[in-house]
């Protein structure tokens, strides 16, 4: 945290108040957010990427279960002045997550054993033995071989039941429109999030207005969200969860919408040049569905008056039946948040100390309690370790597992009769318990002189019932641990424009032809020594239509009799999507060498249907998968350069960060993402997100331009430089051509034309684990092929001003022919999107 500075403006800037940059250091920790949330202080564009991962729960007797949820996580941002006074943001958030969660609790006594490596599930349908205090009892003898009834203390333990999803993801995109008086700010947002089977859309409004020399800061917000759920019910689950006390339902799916009212009325003070606290007290009504529609409670009967001559008087006969969850469908949220910022000047560093207090109808009363220590280390680096501690109480409603000393009330179905349960409202979810939380991390940040600020982060989170304050928290069943990275930059992009404005204009017109290079070809030109870039490329691919064997269109009796390797096909492809999103760093030690890493991150969604589904109406089934991809890293050599042509040679490798062994989860819920036909395994092939070998990716370029006009043709490929991967193949490899021409529309704009042809092998072997067989994307033989593409496409560089320097392309491939191997999908269309910033 710098030291505040009364003296003249720098730069011909206004200086910010003694409130601005205590601020700015708060919200520089990640965690530590202004509840109104706060726009960028200068224009800037952040990426950031984070890793979330949950540890293995306790099982006790019960040894098998699947891999805890993982998370996969990247976030977008920017925010650029549109005027003086204005600024507009954009927000892009995307989660991908997997893996196994608990969805009901019970004693270990009425679970039963999964199958085939399966989490241990409720013997929900079944009836079991218990005492009067409803204790599972188990039959054996005694020393004299006398039948007895025991209950022992692994039997009681309680344990939760974990259900495993298949990978989905959530997107989000924001925006944001700030206007700023020279005593006040005003800001609206809005956006949109979007998963499989949860959608919302919201707005707001935020404002600020500064007193007393800007020493006092008065804020308020106010927003409003619209959500609709549409979730499939949990497949493993159907049969033996009671939906009854759900009110709209469609077949296999749960409906229900809600509305989210907030607003928050703040205070921000500057207490002297060193300290600052805020105080903001928010509230927040919802309504509607409020219910996990992937969240049971479990109900035991028990008929204290039952007769039976089986079983000694006191062993009863208990009916054990799981039930959606069921809560109110009103909520009313207070929270109350203080903050104080100590800056140390002896140790140029910053204290931030953090309380929040939470309270709702449901009877959750929770503190958390935060503090975090900004440390500068000299050479642009800051070392900020930081420490939470959460305690909670239970919901009023919530309980592991429900005891019923009545027998079951029955529907004429069979069914439960919820409006003859001495309850209403229901719930077993562990978030709902009463626990304590404590957690601890670190985060490392390097800022550039040229602008730059990199990030890495990780924190490490422990919950656990004992924890919680003042006692009387959950039983140690529901304990459980996780960890966050993160790592991510920000450019700042007034300092990069501060120092490139007059450099750039010296050169835009000596290097206007690399502004025609194409969105959709990558190492185009080179960069002069000294220069670093950042950039962001962004791809998006679609296959859809018909299904072609080799060029001709096949219809589906030819797909189930020959397309799945000799077994008849019950599925086919209906449409596949694919994004994939890429950082691109590039630095240049030299004129004629250029180093560059590329990382990226994947999401792609297929959807197969039966065979005659259009006429049957049969639903489609869904998959997802998305997370970290291959990582490049790469060379760039000049061989030629002339006035009017250019020649460069690209040798690189890519890493295999991506994970290839992605398996589909038979008989979870998967939150929409059904197995194909119920089977399990690895996931397609084209369908993983890496391709889990060495592959080397060699080109070669050419670019020339004259006047207006710009040309250029490049040949490159990949070679998988291992024969399979460890889950048993490899991809197919190769080559692809362009030749393009543009033209220079304005000083700013060009347009660009583009042939492709592209060469793709089959893959080498296959899968040496189960995965499913019954579609033709199960088969290695219907991967590759050869293609023609023709591009279209508009190159864009901001000539002048705050953002100059700034280059963004777009081009649209749209397929002219497509000879596939084996039986694939017809590709229907591609688009390339690409931001750079050389400094």
């Amino acid at each position: 945290m710098a030291v505040i500075d009364s003296g003249a403006a720098v730069g011909g800037e206004a200086r910010k108040s003694p409130l601005q940059a205590l601020t700015l250091a708060a919200l520089a920790l990640p965690g530590l957010l202004l509840p109104a949330q706060a726009e960028a202080e200068n224009d800037e564009a952040a990426f950031e990427y984070s890793y979330y991962q949950e540890g293995f729960r306790n099982q006790y007797q019960f040894g098998n279960q699947a891999q805890p949820i993982r998370v996969d996580s990247l976030n977008g941002s920017s925010t650029i002045r549109l005027a003086d006074r204005i600024k507009l943001g954009f927000d892009y958030i995307q989660d991908t997550w997997s893996g196994a969660t608990p969805i009901t609790t019970v004693p270990a006594g009425m679970m039963i054993e999964g199958l085939s490596g399966a989490s241990a599930h409720v013997n929900t349908g079944s009836n079991a033995l218990v005492d009067a205090n409803f204790n599972p009892l188990q039959e054996g003898y005694d020393s004299n071989g006398n039948l007895v009834y025991r209950s022992s203390a692994a039997d009681k333990q309680m344990m939760h039941m974990l259900t495993s999803a298949s990978p989905e993801t959530r997107k989000q995109g924001n925006v944001r429109l700030g206007y700023v008086w020279d005593e006040a700010e005003l800001n609206l947002n809005g956006g949109v999030s979007s998963e499989r089977d949860y959608d919302s859309s919201f707005i707001g409004a935020n404002g600020r207005w500064d007193l007393n020399q800007k020493l006092t800061s008065l804020n308020a917000g106010l927003s409003y969200t619209d959500s609709s759920v549409y979730a499939q019910k949990m497949v493993s689950a159907q049969g033996y969860i009671d939906y009854g006390a759900v009110g709209a339902q469609s077949g296999t799916a749960v409906m229900g919408d809600r509305e989210d009212w907030s607003g928050s009325l703040g205070v921000t003070q500057v207490l002297n040049k060193h300290a600052l606290l805020s105080a903001n007290l928010g509230f927040t009504r919802s309504s509607g569905y409020l219910s996990n529609p992937y969240k049971a409670s479990t109900f035991v009967f028990k008929d204290p008056n039952q007769a039976h001559t089986v079983y000694p008087d006191d062993v009863y006969v208990a009916e054990i039946i799981s039930a959606l969850e069921n809560r109110p469908a009103e909520r009313n949220q207070f929270n109350l948040d203080l903050k104080y910022v100590q800056y140390v000047q002896p140790l140029d560093a910053a204290l931030h100390l953090d309380y929040r207090f939470f309270q709702d109808d449901w009877a959750i009363a929770a503190h958390t309690f935060s503090a975090a220590w900004e440390q500068p280390l000299g050479g642009g680096w800051t070392v900020t370790p930081k420490v939470r501690y959460y305690t909670q109480d239970a919901a009023d409603f919530y309980q592991p597992v429900y005891y019923f000393n009545q027998a079951k009330p029955a529907t004429a179905n069979g069914g439960i009769d919820f409006s003859r349960l001495p309850v209403s409202h229901f719930s077993s979810d562990h978030r709902l318990s009463g626990y304590g939380a404590l957690s601890g991390g670190l985060l490392f940040s390097k800022t550039f002189a040229k602008g730059i600020t990199f990030d890495a982060g990780f924190e490490y989170y422990k919950h656990g019932g004992g924890m919680k304050l003042g006692g009387g928290g959950e039983d140690s069943y529901a304990d459980f641990d996780y960890y966050l990275v993160n790592a991510g930059f920000k450019v700042n992009l007034e300092a990069v424009s501060l120092r490139g404005n007059d450099e750039h204009a010296h050169h835009h017109h000596a290097h206007q032809h690399h502004d025609s290079v194409p969105a959709g070809v990558m190492f185009g030109h080179m960069m002069q020594q000294g220069k670093f870039m950042v950039g962001y490329r962004y791809m998006y691919g679609r296959q859809a239509g018909g299904m072609l064997q080799g060029s001709r269109t096949v219809g589906d009796s030819t797909i189930a009799a020959n397309a799945c390797g000799g077994e008849t096909c019950a599925t086919v492809p209906a449409y596949m999507n694919m994004h994939m999103h890429m950082l691109n760093i590039m630095y240049a030690p030299t004129d004629w060498l250029n180093l560059m890493v590329m990382p990226q991150f994947m999401d792609m969604n297929m959807a197969l249907r039966p065979f005659d589904a259009a006429s049957a109406g049969t639903d489609l089934f869904k998959h997802a998968t998305g997370g970290v991809g291959d990582t490049g890293l790469y060379a760039m050599f000049k061989l030629f350069d002339a006035a009017e042509h250019q020649i460069n040679t690209t040798l690189g490798v890519s890493a295999p960060t991506g994970d290839y062994r992605i398996a589909l989860v038979p008989g979870g819920h998967n939150h929409g993402n059904n197995a194909s036909a119920g089977s399990a395994g690895y996931i397609h092939y084209g369908m993983q997100l890496g391709s889990g070998t060495w592959d080397f990716l060699p080109s070669l370029t050419y670019t020339g331009s004259r006047d207006a006009w710009s040309w250029g043709a490049q040949v490159g490929g990949t070679v998988r430089m291992q024969d399979a991967n460890s889950a048993g193949y490899a991809l197919g490899d190769m080559m692809q051509s362009s030749v393009w021409g543009g033209y220079q529309l304005l000083d700013w704009l060009s347009a660009t034309l583009r042939g492709v042809y592209t060469v793709q092998g089959t893959i080498r072997g296959g899968f040496n684990a189960a995965h499913p067989t019954d579609a033709p994307v199960d088969h290695a033989s219907n991967y590759g092929g050869r293609y023609w593409d023709v591009g279209f496409g508009l190159n864009a560089t901001v000539p002048g001003g705050d953002l100059a320097g700034n280059h963004f392309a777009f081009e649209w491939l749209q397929p002219v022919s497509d000879d596939h191997n084996g039986y694939q999908l017809e590709r229907e269309s591609a688009l390339f999107a690409s931001w750079g910033l050389a400094f």
